[in-house]
């Protein structure tokens, strides 16, 4: 045999075994990816950042609150959030717990649920400085994307303590 077609032959061997090989999900490296979301969140809430915030949320991002099912645009949420951020004070955004992660079996979709106390500080009607503490619990669906990790839906309950 010429060794030009041994070559091709081999060429297309590898090319086979190549598209046949799947990629093994590193679930210790996507768990670090979301911790640091997670984490990340948090930051961007003390540094009134809501820009770097809403980023995290996918263009088909669903959001559970208060009884309601909402598909807010993105510049929705960044406005609700930039006028939530120039209102308070954040004194406490503080996990009770370790989030709870989870993967599908393939890596694509990732969730956390979230045990949070937020503690803000805001001016009342009569401009007197007030502090407000609310208990959080959620679960945040994320969806791996060729730009990173993207937050597909948060379902979110709250109580005032």
């Amino acid at each position: 045999m010429k060794p030009s077609i041994i070559l091709a032959f081999l060429g297309i061997i590898c090319l086979f075994e190549s598209c046949s090989e799947k990629t093994d999900f590193d679930e210790d490296k996507a768990r670090k990816e979301i911790y640091e979301l997670h984490n990340a969140q948090r930051k961007y809430h003390f540094e009134k950042d809501s820009i770097s915030y809403v980023n995290q949320l996918s263009s088909n991002y669903i959001e559970v609150k208060k009884g309601k099912i909402t598909r807010p645009r993105l510049e929705e949420k960044l406005g609700r959030y930039h006028s939530y951020f120039s209102q308070v004070e954040f004194l406490k955004w503080d996990d009770l717990q370790e989030p709870i992660i989870r993967f599908s079996e393939d890596g694509s979709l990732a969730y956390t649920i979230v045990d949070k106390i937020v503690e803000v500080s805001y001016k009342d009607e009569n401009g007197e400085e007030t502090i407000g503490q609310t208990h959080f619990a959620w679960t945040a669906i994320y969806r791996k994307t060729k730009e990173g990790w993207k937050v597909e839906c948060a379902i979110s309950t709250n109580e005032p303590i």
